[in-house]
């Protein structure tokens, strides 16, 4: 995490000796001082290929959105209706109306299979669950990414985690794992995006963060000074990464067109109960970090773990998701990002087919749904069926890990790729049964 303000030893500006390090130690999300020329010799001169993760903590009711019995019994197929979508032969929720308008953009899976009742991010962000994750030190996809493609620019750091610090502990992203830690997300908090902005440090603040970093090379030099006389260079650019307001304005919604800001809604930044908030500005700022150079934004979203009041409390949220999922969509086809910028958005699970005594709808790992847009991918079309009453897929189950496999593939990554960890040992990202699914391959 970038952190800038803690500590209780401050210097002149506000800024504690412990933060200073911290930042120079992380530098935009695990560039390490001495790192950053190789961090530039790293970075590609190819297309900027990028993905937006969401993620829905606490599982989303497929029956509910993308996945519709209406002629099953009342108490599977719920309170809601399906409605046409702009692809004739595809209906969604009456409550997704914004995105039925734009289903020829959209590819939706309905039949996503080989996830566990576990309530995590990890089967979505590491295609691992979290036993597995935890045990053999599985990396998030954004740290797979960083490591394999780097950075487009040396201030910009390849991937940035949006997901805000979640009570419930496992919805929050696992880290790099094997990759090692210079390859975690860059994570930026709500005000923790203010304490980044360095333009309106006034000359004496700033020379006092100059004065700072020379006092540390004085320091390092004097213990090894022919060891540590090479870094130099490094410790002078890594500054300049400090230094840099790039980042804080792509994050910085602000700088936004008004009539932009409106197009996405706004939501809310307070969390919904132990899950995320469902706080639009999370997608507009992932759009402006991949505009900037990002090649990987994680975004957690909502809670929907609809135990009880499944139908109220989606009556609430949906017109918010609607809006917003729908909002980043056209932005990324508006921009022509539509070709290079894949966009992902689904939750650890399905819901069950029958309704409980509470009006809810329970866990349900047999089946799950995900919507994916952008990418260069095949859209308007609805993959994969289920039964009658959506409690297992029926035609063309897709495996989870097909579904992260077909974002490598859409980066120009092979999912089967050798990649060494920090001890130099040779590991893969995803199994070798793990595939891009044909159908939303261009």
């Amino acid at each position: 995490m970038l952190t800038l303000s803690n500590g209780k030893s401050r210097y002149c500006d506000g800024l504690s000796r412990r933060s200073f390090l911290q930042a120079g130690a992380l530098a935009m999300g695990g560039l390490s001082l001495p790192s950053l020329l190789q961090a530039q010799q790293q970075t590609g001169t190819g297309s900027h290929k990028a993905v937006i993760m969401v993620y829905l903590s606490g599982g989303l009711s497929h029956h509910d959105t993308f996945d519709l019995k209406p002629d099953a019994p009342a108490e599977i197929r719920g309170e809601f209706n399906p409605i046409a979508t702009s692809v004739p032969g595809i209906q969604i929720s009456e409550y997704l109306p914004r995105l039925a308008g734009m289903m020829d953009k959209l590819a939706v899976v309905r039949s996503i299979v080989g996830l566990r009742d576990e309530h995590s991010s990890f089967h979505t962000t590491t295609g691992y669950g979290m036993d597995i994750t935890r045990r053999e030190g599985k990396p998030n996809a954004g740290s797979v990414i960083s490591r394999v493609l780097g950075r487009t620019t040396p201030v910009i750091p390849a991937y940035v985690d949006l997901f805000p610090t979640m009570q419930h502990r496992p919805y929050n992203i696992p880290g790099p794992g094997f990759v090692g830690p210079a390859h975690a997300g860059a994570k930026v908090e709500n005000d923790q995006i203010n304490l980044m902005r360095l333009a309106d440090l006034s000359q004496d603040q700033f020379q006092s963060r100059r004065h700072l970093l020379d006092s540390v090379d004085q320091l390092r030099r004097s213990v090894d000074d022919a060891a540590l006389s090479r870094m130099d260079v490094s410790y002078r650019q890594a500054f300049e990464v400090l230094t840099s307001n790039r980042l804080v304005d792509a994050l910085d919604l602000q700088k936004e067109n008004r009539a932009v800001r409106d197009r996405y809604g706004y939501g809310s930044p307070r969390h919904q109960g132990d899950g995320a908030p469902l706080w639009n500005d999370q997608l507009l700022m992932a759009r402006r970090l991949v505009e900037a150079g990002v090649r990987c934004v994680t975004v957690a979203y909502g809670f929907w773990d609809t135990h009880g009041g499944n139908f109220r409390h989606l009556r609430s949220n949906l017109p918010v998701f609607d809006q917003g999922i729908s909002a980043l969509i056209e932005d990324i086809h508006q921009r022509g990002l539509d070709r290079d910028v894949s966009v992902i958005v689904w939750g650890e699970f399905g819901r069950t087919p029958r309704i409980n005594r509470d009006a809810g709808r329970d866990h349900w790992a047999p089946v799950n749904t995900v919507l994916m847009a952008g990418g260069g991918m095949p859209t308007g079309q609805m993959l994969g069926t289920t039964d009658r009453i959506g409690a297992y897929a029926h035609q063309n189950p897709i495996h989870y890990r097909n579904i992260l496999a077909t974002l490598y593939h859409n980066l120009g990554i092979d999912p089967h790729t050798i990649v060494r960890d920090v001890l130099d040992r040779p590991a893969t990202i995803l199994p070798e049964d793990a595939r891009p699914v044909r159908e939303l391959c261009a």
